[in-house]
């Protein structure tokens, strides 16, 4: 396209004339000047200060609404969430046939004396079966398998009645018993059941509200109380049905979990079942503790695919290395697996196990697995537990301040 510029031979600019402007400025009032002067300036300032002011305080309201309406969101998402998941939240009733005894009479010199004399006693009557105790689980398959705690679930006399939401009672039967963790997986006779939504516990972070729902000191059925992720990858000792166990990488939080609990979901804000419930701490207010609902998961896959929960054994006796460890022992090293004997002097290695097969032997240290260090939050047993029976793997092992590696092919746990 072409462009066309306009020429006018006769046009000329003209150059300003401000000797007018000059002349004007002379005869206005020099007083009158600066107190226009000044006026502007402090009207300036005037306009400006409330501006800044109540700009700052409009955006300080608006974070509050925004605050206000995010708390207004989650007490309206938590009535929502519970009223989802309760359907799938069970009671488990533990009943068993304990003794019953009544008062009697005991006459030292024999029914047939003629002395009639009668000395209090207590004896047993018969048995009877009576309710000992309670838990909570949740359903994780519409065909009635549900999982709660091993220690809700670990006595072989006991019998177990699920009692559903609706009111609807049902034997239980337990199918499996995890043998590291605190996960059974117990099973009842129905169809068409509600179950809950399975989370992820690897995207948790600290500060994120969660729920936990159960049979709140095994008397009140699907008791609600919410709270926050304080604390994950933690480890505990926890104790309950006559067991004692080492627990890790368990999530901490401050919802209030009672003993009744046990066995019973922590859940998110999107209704997912993000952990179980599994213990609490004896005279400490809101510190409780659930089990990764990952590791739940594994179980359940276990159960319905073998029909049993199988764990990985590599058959070794260990110590974990510290720098406090490294030091009393004079180690080359900080860190690993120092296979040693028991306290009774219980063998280093297994019989017949994977790592007697593999030739590991007493003072070896287990530097690494896969290339997976083994430190204090990474033990050995833990980087273990996340392979499967005939899983082979590579060991990094310091023998006599040479490193050597080793293949080992893990068996199942007995």
């Amino acid at each position: 396209m072409k462009s066309f510029h306009f020429y006018n031979p006769d046009f000329k600019i003209k150059k300003p004339d401000f000797s007018k402007t000059k002349k004007a400025l002379k005869h206005i009032n020099k007083p009158i000047f600066w107190v226009a002067i000044i006026a502007f300036v402090f009207g300036l300032i005037g306009g400006l200060i409330p501006s800044v002011y109540f700009g700052h305080i409009l955006y300080r309201d608006v974070i509050l609404k925004q605050e206000q309406k995010q708390i207004v969101s989650i007490q309206e998402t938590i009535p929502q969430i519970v009223k989802e998941a309760s359907p799938a939240v069970v009671s488990i009733i533990i009943s068993k046939y304990v003794p019953v005894y009544e008062q009697g009479y005991y006459n030292p010199f024999g029914e047939n004396s003629p002395f009639d004399i009668r000395i209090p006693i207590i004896r047993e009557k018969g048995k009877e079966l009576k309710e000992v105790g309670g838990g909570t689980g949740f359903i994780v398959s519409s065909n009635g398998l549900i999982a709660t705690n091993k220690h809700v679930v670990l006595d072989d006399e006991a019998e177990y009645t699920v009692l559903t939401n609706d009111g609807e009672k049902y034997e239980a039967k337990v199918l499996a018993r995890d043998p590291i963790q605190d996960i059974a997986i117990i099973k009842i006779e129905a169809n068409d059941l509600p179950t809950v939504k399975l989370g992820n516990s690897e995207k948790l972070e600290i500060g994120q509200t969660v729920i936990a729902i159960g049979n709140a000191l095994g008397e009140f059925r699907n008791t609600v109380s919410s709270g926050i992720i304080s604390g994950l990858l933690r480890t505990i000792t926890a104790s309950g049905g006559g067991i004692s166990e080492q627990l890790e990488d368990i999530i901490q939080t401050d919802a209030a979990i009672n003993p009744g609990n046990s066995g019973g979901p922590l859940l998110n804000l999107y209704g997912e079942v993000i952990g179980m419930n599994t213990a609490v701490v004896q005279g400490a207010e809101n510190i409780g503790f659930a089990i990764p609902i990952n590791k739940v998961k594994r179980d359940i896959i276990d159960v319905e695919t073998k029909g049993r929960i199988a764990y990985p054994f590599l058959g070794v006796r260990y110590v974990l290395v510290t720098k406090a460890i490294a030091e009393s022992n004079k180690l080359p090293v900080d860190y690993g697996a120092l296979i040693t004997r028991g306290d009774n002097n219980e063998p280093a290695i297994a019989p017949g196990s994977a790592a007697d097969k593999a030739g590991l032997k007493e003072k070896d240290i287990i530097l690494e697995i896969d290339n997976l260090k083994i430190t204090e939050t990474n033990s050995l047993a833990k980087i273990i537990s996340k392979y499967r029976p005939g899983d082979t793997v590579i060991l990094k092992i310091l023998r006599e301040e040479k490193e050597i590696f080793v293949n080992v092919a893990l068996e199942e746990m007995k």
